[in-house]
């Protein structure tokens, strides 16, 4: 690799991460959690870049990637687990999310769409969008240069102008925190930080990252391991710092009076500082910062798919993949993000706990037993949780599931998953202490 590969690789990688809720999502815990902004914001940072950051490494570590992490359960559960998370953080979720966003923050304020048929111009729109992205994702080789080394500047350039006129302009004090961050802004925070999707997006992005690599002629496993620690650090480096400026720019904004989510700030924010150049400006921000991410779970999706399914080759799931995202993209956002909470209360838990056995692994000896306990106890509460986001109320179920100890802050699985890990050593000590003896009287 030349000097300045891992650099590029490393913007790579923050673009496809940074995608809509890494835009909304600051600003609004910014603006919500007040003067309790730094205690919200790191475990917003925990969450939204630790936890990809631990993802991305312990697919480095394990060779075969989150597959063969997955494999440790069981080969069934691996391939199940993986497909739900790739198709929602790909066509069926994030991607039309993504997509939507582009079109409600990078088209729809400028003045001359006012009074416009907005179905229409959301079918015209959404075709040049995945129009591009299927272009872009038809050979995973110019990621790298298209993305890290085009597209991505741009991007950066434009936040760093917004964030620094904000800085020098806004003079607004932090209000009192609201909105649950009055007690326990650190797990409000931490909780928020699910919702970028970004630790279910690297279990995907791993494979794109890896590929990127051994393309420069990498193939030492030692060495992969190394240029995906500098990748990864580069892009969580300017992930945090990107959050921590957003989100001071909706503490600034807070005292202006109330908003709704992170896109209302941002917008009155641009236009505030720059007038009608504020909407471009704001406009170009969420379309690049979309479109990149879209283009990289896209190929994400491509990679996957094509080893998983031996009939279908690469450019063969980028069609299918862009041809669903264009099709819910025109469904709306709303009817998407109903769909998004449930599924990341659910499938959060059972991702991190999954990571962060693998770096116990060799603790436990690799046990199935411990993979297998802990992972199911952890899984029935975070199942229940995600009903219970649905809204459906499971009567006496939801009354156990209240009392566990941080159900309050939304980490009720914690303690389950504590428990089936405990127990799960225990059965592999006794099943070792059987195997020992059974060997020992045939011996």
């Amino acid at each position: 690799m030349r000097k300045f590969d891992s650099f590029f690789i490393g913007l790579l990688l923050f673009s496809m991460f940074f995608g809509a809720g890494n835009l909304i999502f600051p600003p609004f815990l910014g603006a919500q959690s007040g003067t309790a902004f730094w205690l919200a914001m790191i475990g917003f940072v925990l969450t939204a870049v630790g936890l990809p950051l631990v993802v991305l490494f312990a697919i480095a570590r394990v060779k075969g990637g989150i597959q063969a992490i997955g494999n440790r359960v069981h080969p069934v559960f691996s391939t199940i687990f993986m497909v739900i998370v790739y198709l929602s953080i790909g066509p069926f979720l994030a991607i039309p999310r993504n997509a939507n966003v582009a079109f409600e923050m990078g088209l729809m304020p400028l003045p001359f769409m006012n009074g416009t048929d907005t179905t229409i111009v959301l079918l015209l729109f959404s075709f040049v969008f995945f129009l591009l992205v299927y272009l872009i994702s038809l050979n995973p080789t110019n990621l790298e240069r298209y993305l890290g080394r085009f597209i991505t500047p741009i991007l950066l350039v434009a936040i760093v102008i917004l964030c620094i006129v904000s800085f020098m302009q806004l003079d607004g004090k932090f209000l009192a925190p609201t909105g649950g961050y009055e007690a326990g802004a650190f797990f409000k925070g931490f909780l928020e930080g699910y919702n970028t999707m970004d630790a279910l997006a690297a279990l995907a992005f791993g494979i794109v990252i890896l590929t990127s690599i051994r393309q420069r002629g990498v193939s030492d496993e030692k060495q992969l391991k190394g240029y995906m620690l500098k990748a990864s650090l580069i892009a969580g480096t300017l992930l945090a710092t990107v959050y921590v400026s957003l989100g001071i720019v909706g503490g600034k904004m807070a005292i202006n009076g109330e908003f709704a989510d992170g896109t209302q700030i941002l917008s009155a924010v641009s236009f505030n500082l720059f007038g009608n150049s504020g909407t471009v400006l704001i406009g170009l921000i969420f379309t690049l910062a979309c479109f990149t991410t879209v283009v990289g779970l896209t190929s994400a999706c491509g990679q996957y798919f094509s080893k998983l399914i031996p009939k279908a080759n690469y450019k063969t799931v980028v069609l299918v993949t862009t041809l669903i995202g264009f099709t819910l993209t025109n469904m709306g956002l709303s009817q998407i993000l109903k769909v998004s909470v449930p599924f990341l209360v659910t499938a959060y838990p059972l991702t991190i706990v999954l990571i962060v056995l693998t770096f116990f692994h060799h603790q436990f000896k690799g046990s199935r037993n411990v993979y297998v306990s802990a992972l199911s106890f952890a899984g029935v509460f975070a199942v229940i949780s995600g009903l219970n986001a649905f809204g459906i109320n499971l009567g006496p179920i939801e009354t156990v599931r209240s009392v566990l100890p941080l159900a309050s802050v939304g980490l009720e699985w914690v303690v389950p998953a504590l428990f089936g890990t405990i127990i799960g050593v225990v059965f592999a000590k006794i099943g070792g202490q059987a195997k020992a003896v059974s060997i020992e009287r045939t011996g």
